[in-house]
């Protein structure tokens, strides 16, 4: 160990190496560390197709009325992120059931799942990478 230490003080660029190998071995661990602090679950698209299929599961569509516009999952409500604390009572009916909340990338939903499950929507769950995700797993998306 210790003529490890003496190799890298012998060159800067050894210890830049070896600083940039614990930098990327920590970015890749890092999402995996991070997962049990999140607000509220997250599920893949497969995972959010079982539970609209199985559990009769509800996908409520966060972003703009433009992206909103451009495509969509089928069947998903559309309720815009700056608009939830005013019409959270229509989504009341929807306690009972698996709640999926879909943005562009997942971050604006994952704040919304928190909003939800304060009150009571216990069900409540992200979708994982969002809209963007559901594409890339070969999902379709309806378009008005």
């Amino acid at each position: 160990m210790e003529s490890f230490f003496i190799y890298l003080q012998k060159s800067p660029y050894n210890m830049m190496l070896f600083g940039g190998a614990i930098a990327s071995g920590a970015m890749l661990l890092w999402p995996m560390l991070m997962r049990p602090f999140r607000a509220g679950s997250e599920v893949t698209a497969f995972a959010a197709v079982q539970l609209i299929n199985r559990k009769d599961g509800v996908v409520i569509d966060v972003r703009d009325i433009g992206e909103f516009e451009a495509g969509h999952i089928a069947g998903a409500k559309h309720v815009p992120e700056a608009q939830l604390t005013e019409r959270i009572k229509e989504l009341e009916k929807f306690k009972d059931k698996p709640v999926i909340l879909a943005c562009r990338t997942g971050n604006r939903s994952g704040s919304v799942v928190k909003i939800l499950r304060s009150n009571g929507f216990t069900e409540a769950v992200n979708l994982g990478g969002g809209i963007v995700a559901w594409e890339q797993a070969g999902m379709p998306l309806q378009k008005k």
